[in-house]
């Protein structure tokens, strides 16, 4: 099999390769032993000599290569590797799996996530949790114009990059309180967990059953008696062909924490005191009245969260007549906050509309980090605005997963802080 023709196939191949220095680490005993077998030599000094004297080298300027080689002493470089390396070194350095299935899910590839998905059940609850969740990681623009007058980009992904690009780049000013990596890196990797409406429980059911009505031009998905979601596009055609996807857009926390461990809500029946009917000008005139009854409630009641909250447009993109938004609410504790993106034409008429609800760990996230940006990222000061302490602030922000921010003797000292003020 060696001869010049599998040499030259070999090489074509490697030719074509979009990565080398990644399969390099993904698959360096077969590359290695694939270049031994035909003599060929990798066109990378640094490559070959990774692939074959790996440890002669005090770094390597590939990053890829650079984070291999820290993996080996450092927790936190085997989360820059693909995941079918970054488990071997999960496993040398003893991380509990579902940890280390919680931190690399943003690394994982689509076919990684389903292989895993399938055996969730054997990796367990946590792990399972892990994979299920759609991990939306902010590496590369959301927007993409594919042509003169097309743009492509995903529903909610960029509402969701929206969310979390704010305040990415960490303290403005470097406090003494905050740890080196938040001053070099910011808030990265920030991710947030989001659920396909395929995964949430009922929903397929809710949308398979749903009347849709003549002229109908959206919908809104409620939880109980709280929206969870809306969705407008600007002709009723549109609408049906966009129904049955609605199960492969973005929902949050609180969708499927309702629809897997909350109970049933009884309906809601408009009721006509049939003592009152007397012929059927009179039925038509109550079914009018409890139709109106109907409306005002839903919409002072049901949807005033939606509809009233203050939010912050962004503007994204514009082509021709219509203009891509997408909006942020001003997080509010333990009140509806959405965020969502628009399409509107050149008299501002919205034309497509999706809406996305947010957690109430989602909302104090966003809630912290926009206080703190707002006092320069003095905890003192934010303390303060915050009506806390300064070590209540620091563990806070340690629950709400920003930990890492701060430098590990400053957690310290708030622990200390706030066990003596227990006694």
């Amino acid at each position: 099999m060696n001869n010049r023709r599998t040499r030259a196939l070999l090489r074509a191949w490697l030719s074509t390769r979009p990565d080398p220095a990644l399969d390099a680490v993904k698959y360096r005993n077969d590359l290695k032993e694939a270049l031994r077998h035909t003599h060929l030599t990798p066109g990378d000094e640094e490559l070959g000599a990774f692939l074959f004297a790996p440890h002669c080298r005090a770094r390597y300027d590939t990053p890829v290569l650079e984070a291999w080689r820290r993996a080996h002493h450092e927790q936190e470089a085997l989360y820059e590797l693909p995941y079918t390396v970054a488990e071997g070194f999960a496993a040398k350095h003893g991380i509990p799996r579902d940890v280390f299935l919680e931190r690399i899910a943003p690394r994982l590839t689509r076919l990684e996530t389903l292989r895993l998905q399938e055996t969730a059940e054997w990796h367990g609850p946590a792990a399972a949790r892990a994979v299920t969740a759609a991990r939306l990681h902010v590496q590369r623009r959301t927007v993409r114009r594919e042509a003169a007058h097309r743009l492509c980009f995903l529903p909610l992904h960029l509402a969701l990059e929206g969310c979390l690009s704010p305040h990415f780049g960490g303290p403005a000013v470097a406090w003494e309180q905050w740890s080196r990596r938040a001053l070099r890196q910011g808030l990265f990797p920030r991710v947030e967990a989001a659920w396909l409406g395929a995964d949430v429980p009922g929903l397929a059911d809710a949308l398979r059953v749903f009347e849709i009505h003549p002229g109908q031009c959206g919908v809104l998905v409620h939880l109980a008696d709280a929206p969870a979601a809306a969705f407008v596009v600007p002709h009723p055609e549109g609408y049906r062909v966009l129904h049955p996807p609605l199960l492969q857009d973005l929902h949050g926390d609180l969708v499927h924490h309702y629809a897997t461990l909350m109970p049933p809500v009884p309906d809601f029946r408009s009721r006509i005191d049939d003592t009152r009917i007397r012929s059927l000008a009179d039925l038509r005139k109550a079914a009018r009245e409890q139709v109106a009854r109907w409306a005002d409630f839903h919409d002072t009641t049901m949807v005033s969260g939606l509809l009233e909250q203050e939010r912050t447009w962004q503007w994204v993109q514009r082509m021709g007549r219509f203009t891509l938004f997408r909006f942020l609410p001003p997080f509010r504790l333990r009140q509806d906050n959405h965020i969502g993106e628009a399409i509107a034409d050149e008299h501002g008429r919205t034309v497509c509309l999706k809406t996305f609800r947010l957690s109430e760990n989602q909302v104090r996230r966003g809630h912290l980090l926009s206080r703190l940006a707002a006092h320069d990222w003095h905890l003192a000061d934010t303390a303060a605005a915050l009506g806390t302490t300064e070590a209540r602030l620091g563990l806070r922000l340690e629950a709400a997963g920003f930990g890492h921010l701060l430098r590990q003797d400053v957690l310290d000292h708030y622990r200390g802080q706030t066990r003596a003020g227990h006694r």
